[in-house]
């Protein structure tokens, strides 16, 4: 019998379980049983009513248990999970009531090689006395919590560092969301996966950015005029509506424009207004891979300041990598301004992180492009990088 055999198997008979974890060892029950829930509390020390994590072996288990979690946390899941993250998600529903999260209910999804293909959920916690150190060794878990549990897998040393929680209670609805405990993965690279382009309504988004940056079509028409002439192909990074696609096909009456954004909704918007065969959209982060070169112009307007900090310059060495000898990176955005009273468009932390312009002009420099401010005015600004 494989070991995710016999886990599943003790799972399912009300037994508690330790095993290894991707982060540190844990203790497992069925998240249904309350007597079996009860051991495991008991052989840790723990209150009763403090609340634990429901832990999944696969994104699709996890989806298939929680169909009330809103679409963008959907996509979260598949973005964040397997990982050393504990996500808080609304529980409308109140499932596993046993897991004592109320309204709140933690969720983990795990990749353990030796237990993959577990198909049952089960309700977990760290093996180690309530309040004590997390146990990077089987070794480490204390002998009683050992003797006590009906099954006990070895999985070697782990990484020994708890997993991050974080409180996604308003994210569906604003974007919002905190760490409640640092741990195994880091915040920056939390935000990184924690972004979506919540501020907008595609079919509202014009409207609304006009009425939060009163010099929106200014900042439009500057960041087309310095893209120059005679562009060929166009890489758009965050396409959003498909507002400045528009305008540089406009000014570029023979390029094709590849567009990319995270965003879903965005493009079906951006699929309407873009028509004909100039126009190739596609779903993505600025983080993935970029769209097979060579590019004449690379392009993107409020979409980088949501990179935390250096993320920018590794972009801009990608985008250096795509671009035609002699291309043109023109990027127009929200910035940090030396002035902190000129910093008035709205932004969001946690989802908005704004460089300054001396920073983002010397990461362009040391991707190889020839690098210039072509306008500012306040906290917004248009750069342009040659190759």
């Amino acid at each position: 019998m494989s070991l995710a055999s016999e886990f599943e198997r003790c799972i399912a008979s009300g037994g508690v379980a330790v095993f290894p974890a991707d982060t540190v060892y844990g203790l497992a029950c069925s998240p249904s049983d309350a007597a079996a829930v009860e051991r495991l509390y008991a052989l840790k020390g723990r209150r009763p009513e403090k609340p634990a994590a429901v832990m999944f072996f696969s994104v699709e288990a996890a989806l298939t248990a929680l169909p009330e979690l809103g679409v963008r946390t959907r996509a979260l899941f598949e973005r964040i999970f397997p990982g050393g993250v504990t996500l808080l998600v609304p529980n409308p529903a109140r499932r596993f009531p046993l897991a004592g999260g109320g309204e709140l209910l933690g969720v983990r999804v795990v990749d353990v090689p030796a237990l993959r293909g577990v198909a049952v959920a089960v309700l977990q916690s760290s093996a180690n006395v309530a309040g004590g150190s997390d146990a990077r060794r089987l070794l480490d878990v204390p002998r009683p919590i050992r003797a006590g549990a009906d099954l006990v897998i070895e999985g070697g040393e782990l990484p020994g560092t708890p997993s991050t929680v974080v409180d996604l209670g308003g994210f569906e609805e604003d974007g919002k969301w905190t760490v409640v405990r640092p741990g195994a993965v880091a915040e920056e690279d939390l935000a990184r996966e924690l972004t979506w382009q919540y501020h907008f309504d595609p079919g509202s988004y014009l409207d609304e950015i006009r009425g939060e940056i009163p010099r929106y079509d200014e900042f439009q028409d500057e960041l087309v005029a310095a893209s120059g002439v005679g562009a060929e192909r166009i890489l758009e990074l965050g396409t959003g509506t498909g507002e400045t696609a528009r305008r540089l096909l406009q000014r570029h009456s023979s390029a094709s424009l590849v567009g990319v954004d995270v965003s879903p909704e965005m493009l079906a918007v951006a699929r309407r207004a873009l028509l004909g065969d100039r126009v190739d959209l596609r779903v993505g982060r600025l983080e993935d891979p970029l769209p097979e070169g060579p590019f004449s112009l690379v392009a993107s307007a409020l979409c980088v300041h949501h990179l935390p900090g250096a993320a920018k310059g590794e972009l801009f060495s990608r985008v250096a990598g795509v671009l035609d000898p002699g291309g043109r990176f023109v990027l127009a955005d929200v910035v940090l301004p030396e002035d902190p009273a000129q910093a008035t468009t709205d932004l969001t932390p946690g989802y908005d992180f704004p460089s300054s312009v001396d920073e983002q002009l010397e990461w362009m420099r040391s991707a190889g492009f020839e690098a210039r401010v072509s306008w500012s005015a306040g906290d917004l600004a248009v750069l342009v990088g040659r190759l």
